[in-house]
């Protein structure tokens, strides 16, 4: 193609199929709530966790994130925005020991989310944290948009801790990614 259409179509960037590769990937023990990633590589630009969940309890899983050992300090943030079909609303918090990165309102149903962690290598600013959740309350259940951040700006993350009050079933799944980037 030539002229003004083949310009444009030359000048999208085709989404390449090695741009994730697979980290690591964990499984719930039923035994214990906490899942993590350590010794992380710094050689992608993001990274991506992909979760699908049951926990024991009915509250609300948080992330921890450091570069060797865990912060578990008031370095968080987190906002939250959320709707169930018939509502909508919204909350955050600053000056928090986590972020949340989705749902366990149910112990009976299953919950899934995308974590996505921005220039995580960085150390030179903040971390920034996005999430889409969701959770199926047998037909009731909520979809969600989170955003978080971990106030550290000179360390690399290189372990990531997913928490929560109860256990993880052996059901749960969650997969580290590594983004590439340019």
């Amino acid at each position: 193609m030539s002229g003004i259409l083949g310009g444009l179509i030359g000048s999208f960037a085709t989404a390449s199929t090695n741009s994730y590769e697979s980290i690591a990937t964990v499984s719930g023990t039923g035994s214990s709530g906490t899942i993590t990633f350590s010794s992380i590589p710094s050689t992608y630009k993001h990274l991506q966790i992909r979760a699908s969940y049951q926990a024991s309890t009915t509250d609300n899983p948080y992330m921890r994130v450091g570069g060797g050992s865990i912060d578990s300090g008031g370095n968080y943030s987190w906002h939250h925005l959320f709707g169930n079909g018939a509502a909508v609303n919204q909350n955050g918090n600053g000056s928090q020991s986590f972020t949340y990165f989705g749902y366990s309102q149910n112990s009976t149903n299953p919950n899934a989310g995308i974590i996505d962690i921005l220039d995580y290598a960085s150390t030179s600013k903040n971390k920034t944290f996005r999430i889409l959740a969701g959770q199926d309350n047998n037909g009731g259940g909520e979809v969600a948009l989170w955003s978080g951040s971990w106030q550290n700006s000179s360390t690399a993350i290189g372990t990531i801790s997913l928490i929560t009050a109860g256990t993880f079933s052996t059901d749960s799944r969650f997969a580290l990614y590594g983004i590439k980037g340019a």
